[in-house]
């Protein structure tokens, strides 16, 4: 029987996965209309780094030492998972299907396994390695090498860098630091997210463009603040927390397993508002990678799913 714990990390799981798939679609509104990738992240981990910031403040309450004793986790969180992360995927959303740069990003979890087996010598199963080789295949498919139409190379890039960024965000996310509540790692990443972004743009290593005019979503017209105040509270906040509080429940294989279901709800969020959809031979493998993904999560087995594991 599912315990508590196990539920409740489920239902955070699904929460996360739900708010990061409008993630695409959000941000695209913005890039077609002349933002950077760097502009928009920027002012998505801000606005969610404000809404973190009352909550964290309020849990952390006496318990500034941890902060200090994981200081290392959230420039590493915030650097990586939260400002590397989102600006990679941003980037591959300008050439890409929003669908389809997500594919890329989520053979993440077979990544993961290699980490493990390297840095702990968790030595994968034979249905494990079974289950990386099919991913792989579908990562072909969906490359679309098959029909001679390849995908814009450099945003499959773009979206494979990301994919080592979000395999990170689920290694530090079940971290068990210890005395640092899953709602401070997410809004302390953010601040350091948005301060790395900054910076960046101000040295000009990051493009920083910024327009006014109002995104087109769903058929409508919606002003561009609109757009950003969701990225930044639905798809960054409430994401990141709930992703947090999923993987410190769940472990970091389980709980990316679940993350999986991102990718059907920005498919079905990219094809309800920007009309998107992969080509067939790219739907199909989507299903593979999928499926490479799945044996990957079932040949490592139950008992080493639900823990979380060191990263020391």
């Amino acid at each position: 029987m599912v315990g508590r714990a196990g539920l409740g990390g489920l239902g955070f799981a699904l929460l996360s996965a739900s708010s990061f798939g409008l993630s695409g679609v959000l941000g695209k509104g913005l890039l077609e209309t002349g933002w950077t990738a760097g502009a928009a992240v920027l002012l998505r981990v801000t606005v969610a780094a404000l809404v973190l910031a009352i909550p964290t403040v309020m849990r952390l309450r006496g318990s500034w030492g941890a902060v200090r004793r994981h200081a290392w986790l959230l420039l590493a969180f915030g650097l990586v998972p939260v400002a590397g992360t989102q600006f990679c995927f941003f980037q591959a959303v300008t050439t890409l299907p929003v669908g389809i740069a997500l594919l890329l990003e989520y053979t993440a979890p077979v990544v993961i396994i290699g980490w493990l087996w390297v840095r702990h010598g968790h030595r994968p199963s034979r249905l494990t390695v079974i289950g990386a080789v099919v991913a792989l295949a579908g990562l072909l498919l969906v490359l679309d090498v098959v029909t001679g139409r390849p995908i814009n190379p450099v945003g499959a890039i773009w979206a494979l860098v990301g994919m080592i960024g979000a395999a990170t965000y689920f290694v530090l996310g079940a971290h068990d630091a210890e005395g640092l509540p899953p709602i401070a790692l997410a809004g302390g990443g953010m601040v350091v997210g948005a301060i790395g972004l900054a910076l960046g743009g101000v040295l000009g290593l990051i493009p920083m463009a910024f327009r006014a005019t109002s995104v087109a979503l769903g058929g409508r017209q919606v002003p561009w603040w609109v757009d950003v105040l969701a990225l930044g509270v639905l798809t960054a906040a409430i994401a990141y927390a709930s992703g947090i509080a999923a993987s410190r429940r769940l472990g970091s294989r389980l709980a990316s397993f679940v993350a999986l279901t991102e990718v059907l709800f920005a498919l079905v969020f990219a094809w309800l508002l920007l009309g998107e959809l992969p080509r067939l031979v790219q739907l199909l493998g989507g299903l593979v990678l999928l499926g490479g993904v799945a044996l990957v999560k079932l040949g490592e087995g139950q008992a080493a799913d639900v823990s979380p594991e060191p990263l020391t």
